[in-house]
């Protein structure tokens, strides 16, 4: 199987930035997308942002577009997403993704809460 892990979530404060990092291990494939989506409470889940094996394309939900940055090290088979402005609304759990051979892959999520 594969499994993914996050890290770097935390508690910033308003106008603040944090660094998320996803490392993928396991049961591997070379060409495959990752990205991450966020859930607050009491909503769905939603998409974040998404970026392509090569890393020369990326997609960001339009609330993020301009704030956050994902890259990936595919030696590592790390994604990361860096947050910058942060913004209350920002608050959520935020769990890696992985498509590997059309299957959806995990995380099990890193709460970042952003202090008004």
């Amino acid at each position: 199987q594969v499994q993914l892990v996050e890290s770097g979530g935390g508690l910033v404060q308003a106008g603040g930035s944090l660094r998320l990092s996803c490392a993928a291990s396991g049961r591997t494939f070379s060409s495959y997308a990752m990205g991450w989506f966020r859930q607050a409470p009491g909503k769905e889940r939603e998409f974040v942002t998404a970026i392509s094996w090569s890393g020369g394309t990326t997609y960001y939900a339009d609330s993020v577009k301009g704030r956050f940055t994902i890259s990936r090290d595919n030696d590592k088979n790390t994604v990361y997403l860096q947050m910058n402005s942060l913004t209350h609304e920002d608050t959520a759990v935020y769990f890696c993704n992985a498509r590997i051979l059309r299957e959806n892959y995990w995380g099990q999520g890193t709460q970042v809460t952003v202090s008004s």
